[in-house]
């Protein structure tokens, strides 16, 4: 079979890009051949398929730039005629898109439709029913107040980066996509990361009860085979973006009293220069910034670290920071917002506590603390163990190609 794979960047930007990557090796270990479209960023990783990617806001040359990035925002045609090249070229049986709306934009749509090429959508964020795509207000609240239809709230409300201007263009381009295009009806299948994701669209999208859809939490490309039961320095690790949403203001707040806690924070982000003001001039010494990290340096610290923490406040889908924390046998506090409750298992993977609360968040991680040594390995063993049960590569393989025979 052959697969075409979708996305707006290819560069590891975010948790749906190394889906993406990870997903592609997958199915060419299993004999398939796989063939990508994107834009062109100059982080972009090498690939053969590039002389077929279409212009980004970043590569665009000339005076027409800015007029050019505005109208391929709402419709991109060079990414319409650049992908009916790649499919005249190339002939793939099915279409898998990842990150598309606002970037490659629902211009391909109508040429897949035109190849008769079955298209399916996974559903990393909620862009298709809010146009902040988060489901926060410009104040940082969850907000579902557009009820999938009443997307000018958003501008009302700041929505996104609390910019009006921001929340006009979103706001444009969701009620010409959704309300002037109908472009996610063109999409023959939906792959859900998390139930609560699932349920969060469904109300929004009465026509998806026509289409196939499936859930598949997101899949480990390594799962250890023994649980790490040696750690050689006792730390909490916090490991993504630095951004509003993530909640790491509020894992400060929490930590910033406990002394004998040690926490690490790997990434970079937006908010990276606040925080770090934040532990400076509240002079807390118990964290440290390690910058981005990668490869097995990241691995790691992730197999390493004591617990990891996920105190992200807005609807987290299947956080790639959960699976990669099981499959190193690490176990997790996390939030309980989104899907994040429906990967831990309270008191056997780990903790949840009230998102947002930073007094439970510090009682919680005070209890982990004080686990006694034969619990804290035994959750470790548990850990892993959900990782093998449900972040397996083969089970998500034979799930994964199954839904592509169905649509063809």
């Amino acid at each position: 079979m052959k697969i075409l794979q979708i996305d707006a960047y290819h560069h590891i930007l975010g948790g749906a890009e190394k889906v993406m990557f990870n997903t592609a090796e997958l199915l060419k270990e299993h004999g398939h051949e796989v063939i990508f479209f994107s834009l062109k960023w100059n982080e972009n990783f090498e690939s053969e398929y590039s002389s077929y990617f279409a212009s980004s806001r970043e590569s665009r040359k000339g005076l027409s730039k800015p007029l050019k990035n505005v109208t391929s925002y709402f419709y991109h045609t060079e990414a319409a005629k650049k992908i009916e090249q790649l499919i005249e070229a190339e002939h793939p049986d099915v279409a898998q898109i990842h990150l598309m709306w606002g970037n490659v934009s629902p211009s391909v749509l109508d040429v897949l439709k035109k190849h008769k090429i079955p298209t399916i959508m996974t559903v990393h964020d909620y862009r298709m029913v809010c146009p902040a795509y988060i489901f926060k207000n410009g104040k940082g609240k969850v907000c579902e107040l557009c009820d999938g239809h009443k997307f000018w709230k958003c501008i009302t409300n700041k929505c996104c980066k609390d910019s009006y201007l921001l929340s006009i263009m979103m706001t444009a381009e969701i009620y010409f996509r959704n309300k002037v295009l109908h472009a996610p009806e063109k999409i023959d299948g939906f792959l859900f990361v998390s139930n609560f994701a699932k349920k969060k669209h469904e109300p929004y999208m009465s026509f998806l009860k026509n289409r196939k859809t499936v859930v598949l939490y997101n899949f480990s490309d390594a799962i250890d085979v023994e649980a790490n039961t040696s750690l050689e320095e006792k730390y909490f690790l916090y490991f993504g973006r630095l951004s509003k949403e993530k909640g790491v203001n509020t894992l400060l707040n929490a930590v910033k009293d406990l002394k004998d806690i040690n926490l690490k924070i790997v990434g970079t982000g937006s908010e990276e220069d606040d925080l770090k003001r934040f532990v400076s001039e509240n002079n807390i010494r118990n964290v440290k910034f390690l910058g981005y990290k990668s490869g097995d340096e990241l691995k790691n610290l992730v197999k390493n670290a004591y617990f990891i923490i996920v105190p992200s406040e807005w609807y987290e889908n299947n956080p790639m920071t959960i699976i990669e924390a099981y499959s190193a046998s690490t176990p997790v506090i996390g939030a309980r917002i989104g899907g994040i409750p429906e990967i831990i298992a309270e008191g056997e993977t780990g903790f949840s506590f009230r998102c947002g609360d930073i007094s439970d968040l510090k009682d919680v991680i005070s209890r982990a603390s004080s686990l006694s040594n034969n619990n804290y390995i035994q959750m470790r063993r548990q850990a892993l163990s959900f990782a093998q049960k449900h972040f397996d590569r083969e089970n998500y393989y034979n799930r994964l190609i199954n839904f592509y025979r169905e649509l063809l």
